[in-house]
C-alpha cells in the first residue's frame, strides 16, 4: 500500500500529526505549558508559625544551629533579617552595626586593618572577609537564658542560608526575608535600590521564589521588590506610630512616599494602597510587653484584623513569645506570629486545637 504524510494540523496550542500506515492513523499531541506552580504564600496554609531569625530564644540567632533546630522542631515559616557588605554579599543578620553582644573579633584579615576590631562597625562598611573573621554564636542573650550557644559560628550569606534549606529539601516551608533598611537613617545600611536588587539576585538564583516573601520596615523597599520581582508577596512591618507619624507633619520616611494622614491614619487602607500582600504589625505596647501586664496597651486588634481580612490581606504580628499574647491574639483570628520561641507557640496551637507544622529532617 503507498504510504503519504498528512500535513501537521496546528489548532488552539496542539500540534496533531498524523501518518497513514495500512490505513491506520496515530497521534501525537503536544500539551501547552503548564502555569508555573503557585507560590506557596498564596496556597491554603493553617496558622503561620514563623520563627524569628531562626528561634532566637532558643539558639544562636540567625546560624545554622537555629534555622535547622527550628525546622525539626517544626514551623511553617524561618524569619530572617538582611544586610550588605561593602562588597555587595547579602548577609543573614538583624543588626545594621555589629553588636558587641552577639559576635567577638578574633583577628583581622590583614595586619593593621584600620577598620579592626570590627565590631561596632557597619556591615555596609565592611567586606565579607572581614566578617567572616568574627565569632558570632558563642555569646548568649542575657534576656534567654535558656539560648544554646554554638561557639564559632560565622554569621552566614544569605547563599548558605538558601543552601542549609535545600539540604533539609524543605520545600513546605515558607522563607521571611527582612530587607533591614534603615530609612531613618539611610547612611547606615547600604542604598535600597542596590539592598534590594541583591537581595533578589540571591533569591532567583536559588531557584526558591516560590517559597520566599520579602517584609520590610521600609515600604519603599517594598515597593521596589514589586516592581522588579511581582511575583514575590510583600509583607508591611509597623510598630505603630512611631514609623507610621500618624498627625504629623511630612511624610515618615519609613512609608515609601506614603502620607499615612492621607489614609486618615489608617495602617489597611494605606498599605492596600502598594499592594501588600500582609501585614505585620507589632503586637502591642511595649513591645516587650504581654497582654497580662498592666501597663500593656494591644495595637493588634481584632478590628484591624477583621479589616485586614476584608481586604485578603493577612495578618502577622510579631514578636510575640509569651503564652498568653499568643493564646489572646489566636483567639483574635490572627493569620499567624513571629516568635522568639517557636516551642511555646507551639503548646498554644495545641491548646486551640491547631494543626502543628511537621519536622523537618535532613535527607
Amino acid at each position: 500500500m503507498s504510504k503519504f504524510l498528512l500535513p501537521m494540523i496546528m489548532a488552539s496550542g496542539l500540534v496533531l500529526s498524523a501518518c497513514n500506515s495500512d490505513d491506520k492513523s496515530t497521534e501525537s499531541v503536544v500539551t501547552p505549558p503548564q502555569p508555573p506552580e503557585k507560590h506557596l504564600f498564596y496556597q491554603d496554609r493553617a496558622f503561620d508559625l514563623q520563627a524569628h531569625r531562626g528561634g532566637l530564644g532558643l539558639n544562636t540567632e540567625s546560624s545554622i544551629a537555629s534555622f535547622s533546630h527550628a525546622l525539626e522542631m517544626g514551623v511553617t515559616t524561618l524569619e530572617l533579617d538582611t544586610q550588605v557588605t561593602k562588597d555587595g554579599h547579602v548577609v543573614v543578620t538583624h543588626d545594621r552595626q555589629i553588636s558587641k553582644n552577639k559576635c567577638i573579633d578574633v583577628a583581622p584579615v590583614t595586619g593593621g586593618d584600620p577598620l579592626y576590631p570590627y565590631v561596632g562597625k557597619y556591615i555596609k562598611d565592611l567586606t565579607l572577609e572581614q566578617i567572616k573573621t568574627m565569632d558570632c554564636g558563642r555569646l548568649q542573650l542575657k534576656d534567654y537564658p535558656q539560648q544554646q550557644t554554638h561557639p564559632g559560628a560565622k554569621m552566614l550569606t544569605l547563599k548558605e542560608f538558601f543552601a542549609l534549606v535545600k539540604s533539609y529539601q524543605a520545600d513546605k516551608v515558607l522563607m521571611n526575608i527582612e530587607t533591614k533598611i534603615e530609612a531613618g537613617a539611610p547612611e547606615q545600611t547600604a542604598p535600597r535600590e542596590q539592598f534590594v536588587r541583591a537581595v533578589l539576585k540571591d533569591i532567583e538564583d536559588s531557584g526558591l521564589q516560590n517559597q520566599i516573601t520579602i517584609q520590610s520596615f521600609d515600604w519603599g523597599a517594598l515597593m521596589l521588590v514589586r516592581k522588579l520581582n511581582p511575583k514575590l508577596p510583600i509583607v508591611a512591618l509597623t510598630n505603630g506610630q512611631q514609623f507610621l507619624q500618624a498627625g504629623q507633619e511630612g511624610k515618615s520616611p519609613w512609608l515609601g512616599g506614603i502620607d499615612i494622614d492621607d489614609f486618615q491614619g489608617d495602617l489597611i487602607d494605606a498599605v492596600k494602597s502598594f499592594g501588600a500582600d500582609a501585614i505585620s504589625p507589632v503586637h502591642g505596647n511595649p513591645q516587650n510587653g504581654k497582654i497580662t501586664d498592666a501597663q500593656y496597651v494591644p495595637y493588634t486588634t481584632q478590628a484591624m484584623i477583621e479589616k485586614a481580612h476584608k481586604n485578603n490581606i493577612k495578618v502577622i504580628p510579631w514578636t510575640v513569645s509569651d503564652a498568653a499574647t499568643i493564646d489572646h491574639l489566636i483567639k483574635l483570628g490572627v493569620d499567624g506570629i513571629i516568635t522568639d520561641l517557636p516551642d511555646v507557640a507551639r503548646l498554644s496551637m495545641l491548646k486551640a486545637q491547631m494543626p502543628l507544622p511537621e519536622p523537618v529532617k535532613k535527607k
